[in-house]
């Protein structure tokens, strides 16, 4: 591991522990159980990606289910197909976090898969308005079906809510249009020449570990909105990383952080799954929430 300092105090970024406690289950809701870990990658073309999801070091030891959860799919063949890597994080603190966060990434790949031919078109055509519309449908469509299921329960709105965060990429080298859309907290960060851009800062923060970047095309929604959508270029070299809160906070708030991370992730060389998992898992002195990121390296 990079000795350079990664964590508050300067001390370097250290793995969380290993699992000490699982959930209880419940006979009767064993689809609910949620694993501590999970990670996946691919190679397409020019692209190469890695996700991971762990399990915080607060409810590991407290025996709580991981509350994010992430979910990645690849709709249609050959240069046509669309990858969505889509992620979501539910509240610490609520009982059925997980479940929502799950149903969310859930209901939002199954609605992108449904509608993925015509969203593969108007991306190749550069039709950004009809991207952005189409993806908030379906966005507040999961949402609303969330509230429902929610009601459904018996429990309040913010017990069964959670933040949802997708990326929509294009296999076709010759589009390089990214496609980020959702709602909630989390971040959206571009590696570029060894720098950190906040693609997507929390609305009214201050810049965060790099300057926030311009995106040509890019329809972000309007002031108010809780819909995220951005539409930025990729170029042979970056690296754009989508991530839940767990992880956004301290890349923003930490700069020996964010640069371990840069440092370890910028260049030709991509990390495999196992190191990429290790990297997931560091996180500065008092970082002890779920940490979430799918990560996608251009070439």
């Amino acid at each position: 591991m990079d000795p350079s300092p990664g964590a508050a105090g300067g001390a370097p970024p250290v793995p969380g522990p290993c699992p000490a406690a699982w959930p209880a289950a419940d006979p009767d809701r064993i689809a609910d159980l949620v694993p501590d870990t999970v990670a996946d990658g691919a190679a397409y073309g020019v692209l190469t990606v890695r996700a991971a999801s762990v399990r915080g070091d607060a409810a590991r030891c407290g025996g709580r289910p991981r509350a994010d959860a992430l979910l990645t799919a690849r709709f249609g063949e050959g240069d046509d197909a669309l990858l969505l890597l889509a992620l979501a994080g539910g509240d610490r603190t609520g009982q059925e976090a997980h479940r929502a966060a799950h149903d969310a990434v859930r209901w939002i790949t199954e609605a992108v898969g449904r509608s993925h031919e015509q969203l593969g078109e108007d991306l190749r055509a550069g039709r950004r308005a009809s991207l952005r519309s189409g993806l908030h449908r379906l966005t507040d469509r999961c949402l609303n079906r969330l509230r429902a299921r929610g009601d459904d329960l018996c429990l309040l709105p913010e017990e069964y809510a959670t933040a949802v965060r997708c990326l929509l990429i294009p296999v076709d080298p010759g589009c390089r249009t990214r496609v980020f859309f959702g709602a909630g907290e989390g971040g959206l960060f571009r590696l570029r020449e060894g720098g950190w851009q906040d693609l997507d800062p929390p609305r009214g923060a201050p810049p965060g570990p790099g300057p926030r970047a311009a995106v040509p095309g890019s329809a972000e929604c309007p002031p108010g909105s809780g819909f995220r959508f951005l539409a930025p270029v990729g170029t042979p070299g970056d690296v754009l990383l989508l991530c839940s809160r767990g992880l956004a906070e301290p890349l923003r708030a930490d700069p020996s952080f964010a640069g371990h991370l840069a440092r370890r992730w910028e260049g030709p060389r991509v990390p495999g799954p196992t190191a990429f998992l290790e990297d997931v898992q560091l996180h500065p002195e008092g970082g002890c929430g779920d940490r979430t990121a799918a990560v996608v390296w251009e070439r």
